[in-house]
């Protein structure tokens, strides 16, 4: 490994320009963070398949009508950016860990993740490499039954980690070295078969820190920040890496999410009253952001005007053109009916904005 494996050129101020003239999106892009509500119907599809009461071809089809359903909802209502959903996941770490080697699972070693949410988290037994591709076929299919940009989506390398039982015999460094070669596969793979727009989610950088704040760099971000980029440092110019944070405070690691070299970054921004969004601004942030306008950890529909009213209080503090409007993260909690009024509420938000921003320029 050298500098090189970490660094992707050309610099991401160049790499933005090339992609704003790739993809020709509208100001104040809209996208989601990735996943739809896990109906009753979807988990119960899950389960049949694991008690084997019926086939993978049928369990797979189940997935794509999902699928197909919901990104018609989203280009009916003018989402730009979509997503496909994520119907064939259990979780975020336990299903990539399912598609590694180097990873088992218990059968109940339930850890509870957030209210009455449990995860599986996998142990790291060996070294971590990828046998096949893990998101392709979905991505691929998602991709061809639109005209829109389709967003990949994966979980990081750091997140991975930090959400597993690791080694003990290597450092937790090399762990993450290997995930994130593994991711890179992963990665090169999407962009070879279209998919343009490649989220690497790290929802848990920021977990893992040494309680000493002098630690922070010298025994974990110094080795973290690399890991992420190395994921994503052999994409073409044209193609665009988002990734996306929650669950944390991220002002005093500012700095080191910047150096990420992510394209797009969507922070869980909401329930912290876009407090970060100050922090932001004072640090000259460069990587583009999607605050996420609205908490989704609410069955509470937001309106139209509410989310025009925090569209107006982001551009406050950061120029349009670094701007996406998105939600928090989390819709594969919610239920049908409230996510898709609020989603519509979102859209007609952003186009108000745009409008506004047009008059202003004219």
């Amino acid at each position: 490994m050298t500098d090189a494996d970490y660094t992707r050129l050309p610099a991401r101020k160049e790499r933005l320009a090339i992609q704003k003239a790739e993809f020709n999106l509208p100001e104040l892009p809209t996208t989601t963070i990735g996943s739809f509500p896990q109906s009753p119907a979807v988990r119960k599809n899950r389960a049949q398949l694991r008690r084997g009461e019926i086939t993978r071809a049928q369990y797979d089809a189940f997935n794509n009508e999902e699928t197909k359903r919901w990104i018609k909802f989203q280009e009916d209502i003018g989402l730009d950016v979509l997503v496909h959903g994520e119907f064939e996941r259990n979780d975020m770490v336990e299903y990539f860990g399912e598609h590694l080697d180097g990873f088992r699972f218990t059968e109940n070693g339930w850890v509870q993740s957030y209210g009455t949410r449990g995860v599986k988290p996998p142990i790291i037994w060996g070294d971590v490499s990828r046998r096949e591709p893990i998101t392709v076929k979905e991505s691929v299919f998602a991709q061809s039954q639109t005209d829109h940009i389709m967003k990949g989506m994966l979980t990081g390398p750091v997140t991975i980690l930090n959400w597993s039982f690791p080694r003990e015999d290597i450092s937790r460094e090399i762990s993450t070295k290997q995930i994130a070669l593994a991711l890179q596969d992963e990665v090169l793979d999407l962009e070879r078969n279209g998919i343009k727009i490649i989220q690497i989610d790290e929802a848990a950088l920021r977990e893992k820190l040494p309680l000493r704040k002098q630690d922070w760099f010298s025994r974990y971000l110094d080795w973290a920040v690399p890991a992420f980029r190395l994921v994503a440092s052999k994409v073409q110019p044209t193609t665009q890496i988002h990734t996306h944070m929650c669950y944390s405070e991220f002002g005093d690691i500012i700095q080191a999410i910047d150096d990420l070299d992510a394209d797009v970054i969507s922070f869980e921004a909401s329930r912290a009253d876009l407090t970060l969004l100050d922090v932001l601004k004072e640090h000259h942030f460069e990587t583009h952001v999607g605050p996420g306008v609205y908490d989704i950890h609410s069955p509470r529909i937001p309106s139209e005007q509410e989310i025009v009213d925090v569209i107006h209080r982001i551009l406050a503090k950061i120029p349009a053109s670094h701007v996406w409007i998105n939600p928090d993260c989390g819709l594969k909690t919610r239920e049908e009916p409230e996510t898709k009024a609020s989603l519509i509420n979102l859209v007609k938000a952003a186009k108000q904005v745009r409008k506004e921003l047009e008059g202003h320029e004219n």
